[in-house]
């Protein structure tokens, strides 16, 4: 390791160190614990955490030297919210089965939707391919090769209407995994909500939205910071009134993990990006209580099962000192954090691909013991391609195993005042607020990317467990220990019939659609854009001119200009 990757990891916030042993632990020490290792060692010199933080050999109550069960545990659905969110919990209600799901074109998807309703989701979500994410057409020169791999197809309006064929919008809740062109695909989808009849002040859903992470982590992004956050903010203001039942962001960790970076910068990272999008929020003139309430998150679910606990509970304590202390938040459900949780893509392996659905299993009994109010298992094929229709059901089933027989539900927070459950929370709370803190100096997260600050932790922290692999102090089953042969699944092949029937369908479109609404429309847009008005009417009349995804996201471009990241070293 070079001497500046050594000064950065030596950077990570330190966990909390447990007070000196009791005299019983110390009689255990020397009469129970020494005589067995001198027999039989320990297997390894240090255990950690999969995000390498140190694990002690055993908990006990010097660990929680000064921690009081009343003010930092608490009862579920009050304050600090480390139980949950709700006073009975999943007695009450389950989570939402969310399976993320999208290919092809929005016929395909639509009935990929509809097959996974009627086998118990209740929930969608949409996954988009990678023209769509970047705000392009399918008929784009760039979009070759990738229209409906990653994702559903989706360039106007027409495209939407057809992605929720006869599925009523005001009886299901959605969720959309989009970011820079996200202002854009919700005024469509309201579109459609209000051709089907839908009360807007009804529906229920999330548009992911965070801009921040994409910089992060993702990087997935059109426009430079602070036009991006403009759109973020006008999508919060506009559901804030228009909207009142609808999330208008999901602040996205998910993707910081998937990058490579540990429990703690994950959930650090995700709760500043939060403070980040309340504060430009606030400049905007809103009320916090106006506004918050309808704030959500999204986390990781990775392996490691304690850790991931710990993590959705400290990430609740945090938020709501937060919104109560930092911005004077009234609304108890304001200091409520809200989550959805999806097991961890990076996790799963090419390589003995069933594996996939015991590691699916543990993060989301994780996930659920840590409170989710949401989730979506990945299937066991992920490493290879999008689902098949068999395995999302194996991953749907594993959730109605978890909700209907494991018994986990039935209690709130079981494992609250488990020793160790409650040090690692208190572990994970400290050295998330020391990176917050960090990120406040710096002048907040937009200041903290633009110096790359971010990225290089995230980078370092991938760094540090590769290597980990690498030496084998970190198992993957089948990957660097227990490797045998198996043959790959079968996998769902999206060919390139499904750009020529986009191409088709842009064209027909254009060719009936009133070329000088469109164009006047566009107009207004870029008028606004160059202004200071709220850009979500002017977006919602775009797509009902059916103005195409690819030319709305260009007109704002011209205005706005496009964004290139500086290099981190």
């Amino acid at each position: 390791m070079t001497d500046e990757r050594k000064r950065r990891a030596s950077a990570i916030p330190a966990l909390a160190s447990p007070r000196q042993p009791s005299a019983g632990q110390r009689d255990w020490n020397e009469r129970t614990l020494k005589p067995t290792l001198e027999q039989s060692p320990e297997r390894a010199a240090e255990f950690t955490t999969v995000s390498g933080y140190p694990v002690r050999r055993l908990y006990t109550e010097a660990d929680l030297a000064s921690w009081d069960a009343e003010r930092d545990l608490g009862a579920p659905g009050k304050p600090p919210y480390t139980r949950g969110i709700h006073p009975a919990m999943y007695r009450e209600r389950l989570w939402t089965m969310r399976q993320f799901a999208g290919f092809g074109t929005a016929d395909d998807t639509n009935r990929r939707f509809r097959y996974l309703l009627s086998h118990g989701q209740t929930g969608l979500s949409v996954a988009f391919d990678l023209p769509t994410l970047m705000g392009y057409d399918s008929d784009h020169p760039l979009a070759q090769g990738e229209v409906g791999k990653c994702g559903v197809a989706i360039s106007s309006l027409a495209d939407m209407e057809r992605l929720f064929d006869q599925i009523p919008l005001a009886r299901v809740t959605t969720s959309m995994t989009i970011n820079s062109p996200a202002a854009a695909i919700w005024a469509m989808y309201l579109a459609v909500a209000e051709k089907q009849g839908a009360d807007w002040k009804k529906l229920s859903g999330t548009i992911q939205n965070d801009i921040l992470k994409e910089y992060i982590a993702q990087k997935e992004y059109i426009y430079p910071p602070d036009p991006s956050m403009r759109l973020v903010t006008d999508t919060i203001e506009f559901g804030a009134r228009q909207t009142p039942k609808f999330n208008s962001i999901s602040i996205s960790g998910y993707h910081i993990r998937e990058a490579g970076s540990t429990a703690i910068q994950e959930l650090a990272f995700t709760l500043r990006d939060g403070i980040e999008y309340v504060e430009a929020s606030l400049r905007r003139g809103l009320d916090v209580d106006d506004f918050a309430p309808r704030l959500s998150f999204f986390f990781n679910a990775h392996n490691d099962f304690f850790e991931e606990i710990a993590k959705y509970r400290a990430a609740r304590r945090i938020w709501q000192s937060v919104m109560r202390e930092r911005f004077g938040a009234k609304n108890p459900r304001s200091w409520a954090l809200r989550f959805h949780s999806q097991t961890a893509g990076c996790s799963l392996t090419a390589q003995q691909p069933y594996n996939n659905v015991v590691r699916t299993a543990v993060q989301a009994l994780a996930a659920v013991l840590g409170g989710t109010q949401s989730l979506h298992t990945n299937s066991l094929d992920e490493a290879w391609a999008l689902p098949t229709e068999s395995a999302a059901t194996i991953a749907l089933r594993t959730q109605q195993i978890l909700a209907y027989e494991s018994g986990v539900p039935i209690t709130a927070d079981p494992l609250g005042g488990s020793y160790f459950v409650e040090a690692l929370t208190n572990e994970i709370e400290h050295g998330a607020r020391d990176y917050i803190e960090k990120i406040d100096a710096m002048g907040g997260m937009v200041a903290a990317i633009e110096q790359g600050y971010p990225q290089r932790e995230i980078a370092d922290a991938a760094y540090q467990y590769q290597v980990a692999l690498d030496r084998k102090e970190k198992v993957i089953v089948g990957v660097n220990d227990y490797i045998t042969e198996e043959e790959p699944p079968e996998i769902l092949q999206i060919g390139e019939t499904v750009a020529h029937q986009q191409a088709d369908r842009l064209r027909t479109l254009r060719a009936e659609r009133s070329s000088q609404e469109v164009d006047r429309r566009l107009n207004a847009l870029r008028k606004a854009a160059a202004g200071s008005d709220n850009l979500m009417p002017h977006l919602y009349e775009s797509v009902k001119a059916y103005a195409t995804l690819g030319e709305i996201c260009g007109a704002l471009r011209d205005v706005f200009g496009t964004y290139e990241e500086v290099a981190v070293i």
